[in-house]
């Protein structure tokens, strides 16, 4: 519900509720970054099963909270929900981990991701650039793109409606790059670190064309649309191919992120995901308090930056990580 959240707040018209869609979003991406530091400690306890289950009802607790919405309840189950998704990610990890093999975690991973959209060493900290840049991305698709359609004078009355369209094409993205990556690609060494690269390359272009076709004023707008003028006439189209082209970038990275954690960290899969979780809801968490406040620009070249950085750390990690099996042979 993140690429909608702000959207519904705005629409409201209730004049005892204050809530920010924004600021939700940051207190449950800050709340899930520390809980993740005692997520791996309760799965351990009580079990990845019970897990994912007890974060269930937390999860149908924040939906509750808009059936009759009051400020103090939405931002408390922002709260409720960020300690909930540290269980269910992290249950979810290490659950899909016992239930694979070297041979088949990239297949697992692949099927895990495209399902889902149909709804560390500690040394190894040159991973975190990427991981921080899955959190950016992360809240710049699932909340502030879908924001930026709606709030896009030239869409019209059609705009909220594209907010919706937007979300289902993103996630048809993700299953493509989930099912496609996952059980069609065969050659483990050759496939993560393309398959980053072309994540990198995918997410650029639609940066790109979304800077050419949504206003920079889209993001910081709240009572009414876009002043500003983008450099081309705003096009649906365009719009939804930037969708599937995030959507199909963010399978790209996550399912690499998930298939290295997996097998570089088999024995210690709980820990690892739960780190991983860790720094990608912090910048998550940031990019959603900043969201409101920076120009569309200045967002879009964050991400770039960082994104390139990120991809480039994960090639170093990857040569690594074969280098060191290869020794491991011999």
């Amino acid at each position: 519900c993140g690429n909608v959240e702000q959207t519904v707040v705005k629409s409201l018209g209730n004049e005892t509720f204050s809530g920010s869609g924004y600021y939700s979003l940051g207190i449950i991406y800050g709340i899930f970054s520390f809980s993740n530091l005692l997520a791996p400690t309760v799965v351990a306890v009580i079990g990845p099963k019970l897990s994912m289950f007890a974060s269930g009802l937390l999860y149908s607790g924040y939906i509750a909270a808009f059936i009759l919405p009051f400020t103090w309840s939405f931002y408390l189950t922002s709260v409720l929900i960020g300690i909930g998704a540290a269980m269910l990610w992290t249950a979810q990890g290490q659950f899909l981990v016992e239930n694979s093999e070297a041979s088949t975690i990239n297949k697992n991973t692949g099927m895990f991701w495209a399902l889902l959209q149909c709804r560390y060493r500690p040394h190894d900290k040159r991973d975190c650039p990427c991981m921080a840049y899955s959190g950016l991305e992360l809240s710049f698709y699932s909340g502030v793109y879908g924001t930026c359609i709606g709030a896009t004078t030239h869409f019209g009355g059609a705009a909220k409606g594209l907010i919706g369209i937007s979300g289902i094409v993103i996630g048809v993205g993700e299953i493509v790059g989930g099912g496609f990556f996952g059980l069609l690609c065969k050659n483990n060494r050759f496939r993560r670190t393309s398959v980053v690269f072309l994540g990198m390359v995918v997410h650029f272009v639609a940066f790109y064309l979304i800077f050419l076709n949504i206003p920079a004023d889209a993001p910081v707008v709240f009572k009414t649309t876009t002043q500003m003028s983008p450099y081309l006439s705003p096009s649906v189209s365009i719009a939804l191919l930037c969708s599937f082209l995030l959507g199909l970038g963010d399978s790209c990275f996550n399912t690499q992120l998930y298939s290295i954690l997996g097998c570089v960290y088999a024995e210690q899969s709980t820990p690892a995901f739960a780190i991983f979780k860790f720094i990608q809801s912090v910048f998550a968490a940031l990019a959603f308090f900043y969201s409101g406040h920076l120009l569309l620009t200045w967002q879009l070249l964050i991400m770039v930056a960082l994104g390139f950085s990120g991809t480039l750390c994960f090639f170093v990690v990857e040569r690594m990580q074969n280098f060191t099996a290869d020794l491991q042979e011999y």
